[in-house]
């Protein structure tokens, strides 16, 4: 079942993945609509034995947590509670750390209900959040996973001044103000330390816990300028993994139960760290990603169903992963 929006759905990522799912000649892909979906009650709902879901922009998650409820011998390829608990980025830092993931020097300062309220005192090359001293160079995030407004704030050493990273504008993703040195202080934010990489931001898509891809582009905080090929495509170019890198991408498909789970990782020199978990995430434009997904994806489903069934079709190109 394609349990996710219309828009996301019909994008060329997940035709690709279809697509071929489909020329395996095991499954067949059942798309549930966005009518079914924001509409109808989850009774109606198309009942099937495996459940693609996840959250964007209008998906109504609580609503399809009700229904894979009512269906608890379905098949989640990613947990749809887990994608709630998301939401909040303290959330992700916590589960990150419970399960050996590193993540930069942080602390969490606390404004809104749920969370122990936060000593917080600013001074001007430094914060100290319920005792804990965090100098800057750092990095100022909501905790809200859906806001992307994060701030770097830079010492009086450096010149001092805020650099605001936002989605894509154009050609934008960054913006430099140097006369801001003043932290936000309306809603509850992640304060960490700023990781010195060489420019470039890593962006690891894993399906199941034995296959990660990787990307580099350059990083918005350089100069805030998208780098683009002649079509309008973002410069990206493939990274090698360490097995050190590997072992991240399992341990976070593991605790947060999300098959297809994309995050972002810090490389700075020997050293990396995981900044933000994304859940399902795909590669755009990679013939040979969409290929082993669908591979991966059509053994592990297989797999849980009928453990001994092998795939019928299995074009002559497409891997056999181990």
């Amino acid at each position: 079942g394609l349990c996710a929006m219309a828009k996301k759905v019909q994008g060329k990522p997940m035709r690709e993945l279809v697509k071929r799912m489909e020329a395996f000649g095991d499954f067949v892909m059942v798309e549930f609509g966005d009518d079914v979906l924001l509409n109808k009650p989850i009774e109606e709902w198309p009942l099937c034995d495996t459940l693609i879901a996840f959250y964007s922009d209008g998906f109504p998650l609580q609503k399809a947590i009700e229904y894979s409820k009512m269906h608890p011998r379905m098949y989640l390829l990613n947990d749809l509670e887990v994608q709630n608990q998301m939401f909040d980025r303290r959330n992700v830092y916590n589960l990150l750390l419970a399960s050996g993931v590193p993540v930069p020097s942080h602390t969490f300062c606390n404004r809104d209900e749920g969370w122990p309220p936060s000593k917080f005192e600013e001074f001007e090359d430094y914060i100290v959040c319920d005792g804990k001293k965090i100098a800057k160079p750092f990095v100022e995030k909501p905790v809200d996973s859906e806001d992307h407004n994060v701030w770097i704030y830079y010492p009086r050493s450096a010149g001092g001044g805020t650099k605001r990273l936002f989605r894509k504008i154009g050609d934008k993703s960054s913006e430099f103000y140097p006369e801001e040195n003043k932290v936000r202080r309306g809603g509850s934010f992640i304060y960490e330390e700023f990781m010195t990489t060489e420019g470039t931001d890593v962006k690891v898509y894993a399906v199941g816990d034995n296959y990660a891809h990787a990307e580099a582009r350059k990083s918005p905080v350089v100069d805030g300028v998208v780098q683009r090929k002649e079509d309008g495509k973002e410069v990206r170019y493939p990274v090698m993994l360490s097995s050190k890198q590997k072992k991240m991408a399992k341990k976070i498909v593991v605790a947060f139960k999300q098959t297809v789970c994309g995050f972002d990782l810090l490389v700075c020199g020997k050293d990396c760290f995981v900044c933000d978990v994304n859940g399902w995430s795909f590669v755009k434009n990679s013939q040979r990603f969409w290929d082993d997904t669908a591979r991966t994806l059509a053994d592990l489903v297989l797999n849980h169903h009928q453990p001994r069934r092998k795939l019928r079709n299995v074009p002559k190109h497409v891997r056999t992963l181990s």
